[in-house]
């Protein structure tokens, strides 16, 4: 049985309505994320709705503040490596600074991992700061190989 503080903090897909509930403020946490308008957020939005099996944004509402205080999305790869296998992405975690030490973003990366194993994926693979890999380690993911990136400016 959940306690009351639990049924305030479901884990739940993004829904347009999220943009008024501070969304794009919190991932404003976690990188650069310029200001999107509506219209802009609407678009990604539906868009990423067409692709809703392959491309899931989850996020946390606190019933009691009506804001958005985490979230983290996964894509789905289809792969041609084992015997067309599928590989889950994590990306885009953030847990609001304020609503840190409730394990929210453990329930996060639980519910996403768990969406991509539903799937069929054989694994599931995120990138993460050096800061943040004793987080990761304690959700069961661990340090494998190395990390290259090349960015268009």
């Amino acid at each position: 049985m959940e306690s009351s503080e639990e049924q305030k903090l479901q884990v739940r897909k993004l829904e347009l309505s999220d943009k008024s509930k501070g969304f794009i403020e919190l991932l404003q946490q976690l990188t650069v994320c310029d200001s999107v308008s509506d219209k802009d957020f609407e678009d990604r939005f539906r868009e990423l709705n067409a692709r809703a099996e392959d491309h899931r944004v989850l996020v946390i509402e606190d019933a009691r503040s009506g804001k958005i205080v985490a979230t983290g999305s996964v894509f789905i790869e289809r792969k041609f490596l084992r015997n067309c296998g599928k590989v889950g992405h994590i990306e885009d975690v953030v847990v609001d600074t304020n609503a840190r030490g409730m394990q929210l973003g453990k329930k996060i990366i639980n519910a996403l991992t768990d969406y991509a194993h539903s799937l069929g994926c054989y694994k599931v693979i995120l990138d993460c700061s050096v800061e943040n890999k004793a987080f990761y380690e304690k959700c069961g993911y661990k340090q494998k190989e190395i990390q290259m990136v090349k960015y268009f400016s």
